[in-house]
């Protein structure tokens, strides 16, 4: 667990990246860490990439339904001119933002703020997914949340498209992916595949 960095005698900045698979309780650790600071009396500014509209348009809301107040960007140049006289930044879903959000947060950090990003870090072909990897390069603290492989219950550290839908970006729910751990993923990859080509050698049978 995160415990935040007393930093009462000096004006420190740093960058905390939590990561993971979908269902893996990301968005609820950015709020509960968000929710600490505003119970601490510290200024917090929270934001979201605004295509991200599943639960609502100016909030950031987990799968439990725990939310919190947020503003909708669509660039990452925008939370710059937004966070001025804040001590701490929430930023949401950043695997959907533009490059620029990795100097973004170290410019933020450079000022003496906080900087909490949460974000898938692959997608759902296992490929580290946007700006996340240059992310967490450059954070400070990383904290990688893991759901539960809805194969066989072990932890799950990769989403599955269940949706048969091959574009990168897919804002979806349970009836679009689930969590599987490496070998659950893996081996659905494998029949997917025999299954295919099962279906190329009839036809040319045929």
């Amino acid at each position: 667990m995160f415990i935040e960095v007393n930093s009462a005698n000096r004006k420190a900045g740093w960058i905390e990246v939590v990561c993971g698979s979908m269902f893996s309780g990301k968005t609820e650790e950015l709020i509960r860490r968000l929710r600490r600071a505003q119970i601490a009396n510290q200024q917090v500014e929270i934001f979201k990439p605004a295509l991200d509209t599943r639960y609502s348009q100016d909030a950031i809301v987990s799968h439990n339904q725990n939310s919190i107040r947020s503003t909708p960007v669509t660039s990452a140049r925008q939370i710059l001119m937004l966070a001025s006289g804040v001590e701490v930044v929430g930023i949401d879903e950043a695997q959907f933002f533009d490059e620029g959000l990795v100097e973004v947060a170290r410019e933020l950090a450079n000022r003496g703020l906080r900087v909490i990003i949460a974000g898938l870090d692959m997608d759902y072909r296992g490929v580290p997914f946007g700006p996340m990897p240059a992310l967490l390069a450059t954070a400070e603290f990383v904290t990688k949340v893991h759901a539960i492989c809805q194969r066989c219950g072990s932890l799950a550290n990769y989403s599955y498209r269940l949706a048969e839908q091959d574009q990168r970006i897919l804002l979806g729910e349970k009836s679009d992916y689930e969590p599987r751990c490496r070998r659950c993923y893996h081996l659905e990859a494998v029949e997917v595949k025999q299954k295919n080509e099962g279906v190329e050698v009839k036809q040319k049978n045929e």
